[in-house]
């Protein structure tokens, strides 16, 4: 899915106050990011690990001859991982560096208007959840809203510009 194709969302209802989100699933679990926050959308590729990461890591995939890092958000939500036809992997951009993000599935674009949305809910946790913007609702179910420049603290940015900075495909 390229980003044009993303941009057009058909299927949505967009009003003139609507934001739009990338819907998709992590496990069973909704949740979604802001449309101008992804580049693509694609299949997932080979992946080259690297060791002594963590396991939310995959590694490093070639896109057109740029190397991105690979990050399992399912694994990092320590949500169980396994790898489907529908498994995806959406690009985006952390720390000034396209990553891509394996999820479960890709749903759809959402158009949501401001009254769809809560604000993020208070959480108690040792994790502080701030990656988390709002919760939409969607008939009976919850859509999580991500906000993709913080679903990863500055050593984990750091570690991905680091893991990327000097590489170069062969």
């Amino acid at each position: 899915m390229t980003r044009d194709e993303i941009e057009q969302g058909k299927g949505t209802k967009a009003g003139p106050q609507a934001q739009r989100f990338l819907g998709f699933s992590l496990g069973s679990e909704q949740y979604a990011m802001p449309l101008p926050s992804v580049r693509e959308v694609i299949a997932i590729p080979e992946i080259t690990s690297i060791p002594q990461l963590p396991s939310h890591y995959l590694g490093l995939m070639n896109l057109r001859g740029q190397v991105l890092s690979v990050i399992d958000l399912r694994l990092k939500f320590g949500i169980k991982a396994d790898r489907t036809a529908e498994t995806a992997v959406i690009i985006c951009e952390i720390a000034e560096q396209p990553v891509g993000l394996v999820v479960t599935s890709i749903n759809s674009v959402l158009a949501m208007e401001e009254s769809e949305i809560s604000p993020r809910p208070a959480i108690q946790s040792d994790k502080p959840a701030e990656y988390i913007m709002g919760v939409a609702h969607s008939g009976k179910k919850l859509i999580l809203l991500l906000d993709v420049s913080k679903l990863f603290n500055l050593t984990e940015q750091t570690s991905i510009k680091n893991a990327t900075a000097s590489l170069k495909p062969v």
